[in-house]
């Protein structure tokens, strides 16, 4: 599948760089030929006479090594391959990249590249979570930089939470997924997710808890199967994964615009919490509070009901429908007879109520409902619970 692909593996200073050696062992494996840039950070945690005998490849190391230069610029390096790797991308190299900066081969490497690029985060769970962190990996989305991971977990440093670099074969198939190898290589997948805001007036809305972690996650997870996907998101806590095309909304109305605009699609995965109803009488100026003034109605309207709709299509229904049931009690009935009522082909279902941590949480419990049953999942992080249906889906579209 990747034979005679040209990976040109950046390795970061962090102590993920151990993965670095199997990935390159996984690649080799596969056909491809892995030529590797190893940071000086990254020659503290692997040594270049390593990664060099694995790959089978001298290491480039020195923007200014004259003899490089002269055999092979940074130019000609930097656009020889067919897909430059970031594993692992420190918090550091992300800010370089976001920034534009070229202070050393990686950086430069990755300024002068002509060619996709996909990166696999790997840091302290703060580090992530830091604002000029979600600001970089924002910027990189926008640029087209792909992303893999990170994960969830147990770090060397003795944290707990998101940092921890995906493993070998999400890297590998989000690689595959790249280079067009994935088993949805050119099929067309439709993806809305977060919450949607209905107005009340200019500054107050009506929303949900949603994250829109799920929804990003299996966008993610379908992108690296090979999917072109169409992320229509509303304004969702968590940034949108690289490499989909995104389509940002507020509204349910603007949802279902962006949702029709979107098709033709193969399967359509309906993952956003868009609100039930919407305000009819929303004031186009600030409501005031004042003492003359009485409480202020509300008038509720019902939202359009976007899964239902795409459901029911008479022309250009997607092969695969799959509508999402956030449910606190009877999970399975009621899911079950959603899934009839709209008509969609298959329904996720979970457990919202508050004392799963479920909504706005890391992890999902879900119940996957067909027309032969339902399925059960364990609990799992929300990114292997993406993997799993996307898995799916790709069976199911064949």
């Amino acid at each position: 599948m990747l034979a005679e692909k040209r990976i040109l593996l950046i390795i970061g200073g962090g102590i993920a760089a151990y993965k670095a050696l199997d990935l390159i062992r996984r690649l080799r494996e596969r056909g491809a030929r892995v030529v590797p840039v190893l940071t000086k950070a990254g020659e503290e945690f692997v040594t270049p006479l390593t990664v060099s005998a694995l790959a089978g490849e001298k290491v480039y190391r020195d923007l200014f090594d004259l003899t490089d230069e002269a055999e092979m610029g940074h130019i000609q390096l930097s656009r020889a391959a067919d897909l430059v790797v970031v594993a692992p991308a420190t918090a550091n190299l992300m800010a370089k990249m976001a920034g534009g900066h070229a202070d050393d081969l990686a950086s430069t490497l990755l300024m002068a590249t002509d060619k996709r690029v996909l990166i696999a985060p790997a840091m302290n769970v703060r580090m992530w979570e830091h604002p000029a962190t979600r600001r970089n990996l924002a910027t990189l989305a926008g640029d087209g930089v792909l992303v893999v991971g990170p994960e969830a977990g147990a770090m060397a440093c003795g944290e707990f939470g998101p940092g921890r670099m995906s493993e070998v074969p999400q890297i590998i198939a989000a690689i595959e997924a790249a280079l067009g190898a994935g088993p949805l290589a050119g099929r067309h997948v439709l993806v809305t997710s977060g919450p949607t805001h209905e107005p009340i007036d200019p500054v107050r809305y009506i929303a949900n808890r949603s994250s829109g972690a799920q929804g990003t996650a299996l966008a993610a997870a379908l992108r690296d199967l090979g999917a072109r996907v169409t992320f229509v998101t509303g304004p969702a806590t968590v940034p949108p994964p690289g490499g989909v095309r995104v389509v940002r909304v507020e509204t349910a109305d603007e949802m279902l615009e962006a949702v029709k605009a979107a098709l033709p699609a193969e399967a359509a995965v309906f993952a956003a919490a868009v609100a039930d109803w919407k305000v009819e009488n929303a004031s186009g100026q600030k409501i005031k509070k004042t003492a003359e003034q009485a409480v202020p109605t509300l008038a509720f309207g019902e939202n359009p009901d976007i899964l239902a709709s795409v459901s029911k299509m008479e022309a250009g229904r997607p092969r695969l429908v799959v509508g999402f049931a956030a449910e606190t009690e009877a999970v399975e009935a009621n899911a079950t007879a959603k899934r009839a009522r709209k008509g969609c082909d298959w329904i996720v279902a979970n457990d919202v109520s508050p004392g799963t941590g479920i909504m706005g949480g890391s992890e999902n419990a879900v119940t996957l409902i067909t027309a032969e049953g339902a399925e059960a999942w364990p609990r799992l992080s929300k990114d292997e619970t993406a993997r799993r249906l996307a898995a799916r889906i790709a069976a199911a579209l064949g």
